[in-house]
């Protein structure tokens, strides 16, 4: 009677998901009653017979978003489907973290925003009117120091354009080659009163770096790649707002660290709603200290990302850095 059961549920289930029939249809093939035919489908549900796929590039594994969640302490994740194609992915991920953004209540009173790739095309697809009376502030600086096009100034600004607010910029590089300079800086009036208002936000968005050469502190002329490998030498998995952590989470090099503008880790980890944006194998070491070590309550992610996270019960071993020298040696004040 068991395998009859069996054997009918599957023909239930061929026939309501393949041949599109439906249940009062599936009944009368099969002789029994539409009540029957309900409760064989349920059965084949249970008994993992079938299995159902939303394949639209902006649907969520919400399987997994929980297990993030109760793996991590997350309040919050959001895990889309992984294409193949690393362009599409990208695509994907942004206007993910967008659509969360702009569903997301209550709404941010003050926004603050870090820059990069992501960042920038997250900004190009949240609505417009997506909350209204936003005061977005960028949380670290941002000036280019070669001929690329910034982003920082250009993302924030059109966040908060499309939020119906007002925007503060961080008129500063991200990395000052001297102490005494970027402790100038932020002497500044200007520059303090931005920083402060950053601390005083109620929501962060950003995304990670990759500690490789494309990282956009590198693009960006801040650091060079010979820079990033002696990060990566000790330990470093990514940068956070600029400042590059380790597998723990913590700052790998200090005194570069120092000489680096915006809001500290510490602000992050201990914010009511901090985004993180990560996405792509490239990035899954920072994913993981990211979400390992309290520096965000969302994440936004892909589903390779999300398994990757999943799997790894411990993280990886990394080399001990040595935080009493500074980065190639330009730490001295």
């Amino acid at each position: 009677m068991i395998e009859r059961d069996e054997l009918l549920a599957v023909r239930a289930a061929e026939l309501y998901y393949d041949e599109t029939k439906t249940q009062d249809e599936i009944g009368a093939l099969l002789g029994i009653t539409r009540w029957k035919v309900g409760r064989l489908l349920a059965q084949a549900r249970e008994l993992g017979y079938i299995r159902i796929e939303i394949v639209h590039p902006r649907a969520r594994r919400l399987p997994l978003e929980r297990a993030l969640r109760e793996r991590f302490g997350l309040v919050d994740a959001v895990v889309v489907p992984s294409p193949s194609d690393s362009a599409e992915l990208h695509e994907r991920v942004a206007r993910a973290a967008a659509d969360y953004l702009g569903a997301m209540r209550p709404v941010p009173r003050t926004l603050g925003v870090s820059w990069g790739r992501t960042l920038r095309d997250l900004a190009d697809h949240l609505p417009d009117g997506w909350a209204t009376g936003l005061s977005v502030v960028q949380i670290n600086g941002g000036v280019s120091l070669n001929q690329r096009v910034g982003t920082a100034a250009a993302t924030a600004a059109r966040i908060a354009e499309k939020g119906r607010g007002d925007v503060t910029l961080l008129p500063s590089p991200a990395i000052f080659e001297r102490l005494e300079t970027k402790l100038s800086i932020e002497s500044d009036r200007t520059v303090a009163e931005v920083l402060r208002t950053a601390a005083a936000a109620d929501t962060y968005l950003y995304g990670a770096g990759v500690a490789g050469p494309d990282s956009a502190l590198v693009h960006s002329g801040y650091l060079t790649a010979a820079d990033v490998d002696v990060l990566v030498a000790r330990g470093a998995v990514g940068d956070v707002v600029g400042r590059y952590i380790d597998a723990e989470g913590m700052i790998v090099d200090p005194t570069l660290d120092e000489r680096t503008v915006g809001l500290g880790l510490e602000a992050l980890r201990g914010a009511a709603r901090s985004i993180a944006v990560i996405a792509g194998a490239p990035k899954h070491a920072v994913a993981r200290a990211v979400v390992s070590s309290g520096l965000c309550t969302v994440l936004v992610t892909d589903e390779a990302t999300a398994t990757t996270l999943l799997n790894d019960l411990e993280p990886s071993p990394v080399q001990q850095h040595t935080p009493e020298h500074g980065l190639l040696g330009r730490n001295a004040p």
